[in-house]
């Protein structure tokens, strides 16, 4: 059987098991994405092949993959697979802080991608090193960080955690307010 695995938004690998040698025959690899069938890409592979790599693929797209066996001894039937990508990750683009008071602001941020299982927020007071770690819903784009000193500039940074594992970041510096004197 013809399998997919290592699915990136621009490639995948393909493997199958060993039909041919490489004095028996060569494989045809025809693949195409499943909305344009016309768009379809040939390529030629000695018969001791057993994997390889498709790139340069559009995101988030199903690609129809074929697999003829041209082989000079036996017939094998074309084995096929269907692929589909994945969606392309973008990090967030944008961090805004809102509605800042003496001990809280709001952080929001976009664009909301549905590969994002969820976001992380480290945030903390400048300079220092104490870091507060928040984790958010990949479904949220915006979130209050409270219990914060006044008139203080913080470093807050958003992180995207795909769900494919990988990780894209974004920072922004905000203040609070100053506290009412005399509490």
């Amino acid at each position: 059987r013809l399998h997919a695995t290592d699915v990136t938004s621009s490639s995948f690998r393909l493997t199958w098991p060993q039909l041919l040698s490489q004095d028996t025959g060569y494989y045809s690899l025809e693949y195409s994405p499943r909305a344009e069938p016309g768009s379809k890409r040939t390529q030629q592979l000695s018969g001791d092949h057993t994997s390889l790599v498709l790139s340069d693929l559009a995101p988030e797209t199903t690609y129809e993959v074929a697999l003829i066996p041209e082989s000079n001894v036996h017939y094998f039937p074309p084995q096929t697979t269907r692929v589909t990508t994945l969606a392309e990750e973008i990090s967030p683009v944008q961090v805004l802080i809102s509605d800042s008071g003496p001990h809280s602001f709001q952080v929001s941020w976009a664009p909301v991608l549905d590969s994002v299982a969820s976001y992380q927020l480290l945030y903390g007071p400048l300079p220092g090193n104490s870091v507060k770690v928040l984790e958010v819903d990949g479904r949220h784009n915006s979130t209050l960080l409270e219990h914060l000193a006044p008139n203080t500039t913080y470093l807050v940074t958003v992180t995207a955690i795909y769900r494919s594992g990988k990780e894209k970041s974004l920072s922004a510096k905000a203040c609070t307010q100053e506290g009412e004197r005399g509490k």
